[in-house]
């Protein structure tokens, strides 16, 4: 572990193992920011009961595409946030080369539980069915979510194309599956109002996103701040034991020192996905393993006993 100075951050890694609809909004034009990533606004993805359900579209700069995606779901306690709260967090994923997609979905006030996953996963096949317009690949495809949305996007990844969960948003019969998790201080469960009314516990237990993390799971990397008091780093820290129990590759990064949502600051949302960029990239856009540092590490690269051991520094 490191400490931090202003512009350095404490980390901590553990490693473990329908038809396609048309991107159209012809009322938008595409605005082009200072760092060339381009944004389109409320893009129609799908129905949530009579709500149309729109998305963000933060294009990569010229000459940077990754042809990978990452879907983005916002916090707000179920209750209330927004798409829109969240694009200057996800821009640097688009400055580094992924299409950056912000979705809307239902709050609690508007739809209970499972209306928020169906909103969820009508993103997800709305990008890959879209994914030639959208310059992608469409097995490149990740989710990331923020507290509450950290729930959507570990629900999601653990029921890929589980017909029970997909609903009828929006582009029926193309997969839900995704590539990769990344969750940002993640909420694991629902509230409890949220579920309907004489809900069982199987009920109850099914609605926990970490019922759903079986062999298998996409990789997953988290993020999370020492000081946060909404949703405290110990939660996150089981999180990956669970993940770890089942051999799915997890990282974990905590920053010392920072609250919940600490990826506010323009510096922290930077260094976040930046790190987030490495995880993907190793798993997802070109995958690869490190045998560089053999069995436990050396930090002088070897293998083996001998010589090399036996080298000053």
């Amino acid at each position: 572990m490191t400490r931090v100075t202003r512009r350095r951050f404490f980390g901590a890694a553990l490693a473990g193992a329908a038809s396609p609809a048309v991107i159209a909004a012809a009322e938008q034009v595409p605005q082009t920011t200072a760092a060339g990533v381009t944004v389109e606004k409320d893009v129609v993805f799908g129905k949530g009961g009579d709500l149309d359900l729109k998305l963000d579209i933060f294009r990569p700069p010229a000459g940077k595409q990754k042809r990978m995606a990452t879907i983005h779901f916002h916090g707000g306690g179920f209750a209330r946030g927004s798409k829109d709260a969240i694009g200057d967090r996800i821009r640097p994923y688009a400055a580094l080369g992924y299409v950056a997609v912000a979705a809307q979905y239902r709050l609690s006030g508007q739809a209970g539980f499972p209306a928020l996953v169906h909103d969820a996963k009508a993103a997800i096949r709305w990008v890959r069915a879209n994914a030639k317009s959208l310059g992608i690949e469409a097995e490149r495809i990740a989710v990331v979510g923020y507290s509450a949305g950290g729930y959507h996007a570990l629900f999601t990844a653990g029921t890929g194309d589980r017909p029970e969960w997909e609903g009828t948003g929006g582009s029926p019969g193309v997969s839900s599956k995704v590539a990769a998790c990344l969750a940002y201080y993640p909420a694991t469960n629902i509230t409890a109002s949220m579920l309907p009314a004489g809900s069982s516990d199987q009920d109850r237990r099914l609605a926990a996103a970490t019922s759903h993390i079986a062999a298998g799971f996409p990789p997953t990397a988290i993020f999370h701040g020492f000081k946060d008091v909404t949703i405290p780093i110990e939660s996150s820290l089981r999180l990956v034991q669970q993940l770890r129990d089942v051999n799915v590759p997890v990282e974990f990064h905590g920053f010392e020192g920072v609250p919940h949502a600490f990826d506010s600051n323009p510096e922290f949302a930077v260094a976040a996905a930046q790190l987030a960029d490495l995880f993907l990239d190793r798993h997802v856009v070109k995958p690869r393993t490190y045998p560089p540092f053999g069995g436990g590490g050396r930090e002088d690269g070897g293998t083996s006993g001998g010589a090399a051991a036996g080298r000053g520094r």
